[in-house]
């Protein structure tokens, strides 16, 4: 199994800030809102004044759901606070007109695991329906555990988690990624972003019902 396409609790850019970045964000850490500052400083606000960051706004999964292609998202370039809060007032917009949210057509996991599965069959794997279809059974062809990963991510975002900070390393299609994902009483995000050593686009990746806290955490940040 392709167990090397990923690995949570991984050292990531955060571990060069912060002696311990698992404990930097604990309610019970001093200089908590000071660590939480530096950290949406170095992965969202100087991203986003450079032209690098990507808005992925996530929704569909509901009381439980979490069927891959009930699973939508709008991408948006994000390239200033006002472009943040301009996408937060077309979900509020649509959600008050009980319209649907937007979407784009592309698919985050349905589409990539079809072409995994086709990937793996073409190859002389033999795919049984519980390896198709339960999350924890993708790991078995490549590309799965990848697509495993970032299924965990968007679970945890939507339904939650208790730990405030996890850092994650994953390949994907356009290379290596680390994965930081907060859980914390300001808003619930992930940050996706190229390593520490290379140039591209990071992803701000959150669930449309934290738009107006992540953009309210954002406007406090970059006033300090």
């Amino acid at each position: 199994m392709p167990y090397n396409e990923a690995k949570e609790h991984a050292p990531g850019r955060l571990h060069g800030i912060f002696v311990d970045p698992y404990s930097a964000f604990d309610n019970t850490a001093t200089e908590r809102l000071l660590h939480l500052r530096v950290a949406t400083e170095a992965l969202v606000l100087s991203p986003m004044r450079r032209g690098d960051l990507v808005l992925r706004v996530i929704h569909g999964w509901e009381n439980g759901n979490f069927a891959p292609a009930a699973l939508l998202h709008r991408d948006h370039r994000a390239g200033s606070l006002a472009a943040l809060g301009q996408v937060a007032d077309d979900f509020r917009h649509a959600f008050e007109q009980q319209q649907p949210l937007p979407r784009d057509n592309a698919s985050l996991l349905a589409e990539p695991l079809e072409q995994a599965i086709a990937a793996a069959e073409a190859s002389g794997q033999t795919l049984d329906e519980e390896t198709r279809t339960i999350p924890a059974r993708w790991p078995a062809f490549p590309q799965g555990l990848t697509l495993y990963t970032f299924f965990k991510v968007y679970h945890r975002l939507i339904y939650s988690e208790d730990d405030p900070y996890r850092s994650i390393f994953c390949q994907t299609p356009k290379g290596p990624r680390e994965i930081h994902e907060f859980h914390l009483e300001e808003g619930e995000f992930a940050v996706v972003t190229p390593l520490a050593s290379e140039r591209g686009d990071s992803v701000l990746l959150l669930h449309e019902s934290q738009l107006a806290p992540m953009l309210q955490l954002l406007k406090q940040s970059a006033r300090e």
